[in-house]
């Protein structure tokens, strides 16, 4: 299998405008590829033709044509015959929800396994791992498993940050993440920070962006930089 993944922490950072930080980064992975198929299933405050309109625009200049999956009378056949997949960020628990009501798990997989670009940020990061237990979203409906697309056998955590404010008492992420590793002791996670981004080509996975990754296992935390190979995970 020749996977091509390139899965972003999110689609701002800082002040810059939507997209902006990855345009360079989603050209790249998608070399000659001119139009993607856009899920925006993670949109829950958005409807879907304005959150792809919104995302079309952000990439109108490096020339990449956005078809939002809702506007096809079959999602199957639209992932079938796409030429790039892009899952767009928001409520983790409601797109994967959507995938499985749609009927997409196995026709993504089986696409993104032929070797067409899956690019996605947060929650269309968030899924390309074995499940969405390690995601920050509320649980806002119950899809019909936790079970994500496994592209990677590892779990994710876009956003990873463990900041945490003066004066507030709650969990950080690390903490949050220390719970998942007891029950899991066996299982990897990898946090991406925002601006970062896991990309996975020619059977090499590793780190792209200016900022350090995190690679959680059994309650250890490793800093991972560019220069890590990260393959070992896949």
């Amino acid at each position: 299998m020749n996977k091509k993944l390139l899965l972003l922490s999110s689609s701002r950072v800082g002040d810059t405008a939507y997209l902006e930080h990855a345009k360079s980064m989603i050209s790249e992975h998608l070399d000659t590829v001119d139009e993607v198929v856009f899920i925006p299933y993670a949109g829950v405050s958005v409807n879907y033709d304005d959150y792809t309109t919104m995302v079309a625009d952000a990439l109108a200049d490096i020339n990449v044509k956005v078809v939002g999956i809702h506007s096809f009378a079959d999602p199957v056949a639209a992932i079938n015959n796409a030429k790039a997949i892009l899952v767009g960020g928001g409520n983790t628990f409601h797109l994967l929800h959507q995938l499985y009501e749609n009927n997409l798990i196995t026709a993504i997989q089986n696409k993104v396994n032929q070797g067409t670009p899956y690019i996605g940020w947060s929650a269309g990061s968030n899924i390309a791992g074995m499940s969405i237990r390690t995601t920050n979203d509320m649980p806002i409906i119950q899809p019909q498993s936790f079970d994500a697309l496994n592209l990677v056998p590892v779990q994710l955590n876009p956003h990873y940050t463990d900041f945490n404010p003066p004066g507030h008492n709650g969990e950080t992420r690390e903490q949050r993440l220390t719970e998942f590793m007891v029950l899991n002791p066996e299982t990897h996670i990898v946090g991406i920070v925002e601006g970062t981004a896991l990309k996975l080509k020619d059977n090499k996975l590793g780190l792209v962006g200016p900022d350090v990754g995190y690679v959680f296992l059994n309650r250890n935390k490793q800093v991972i930089s560019t220069d890590t190979d990260l393959s070992y995970l896949l």
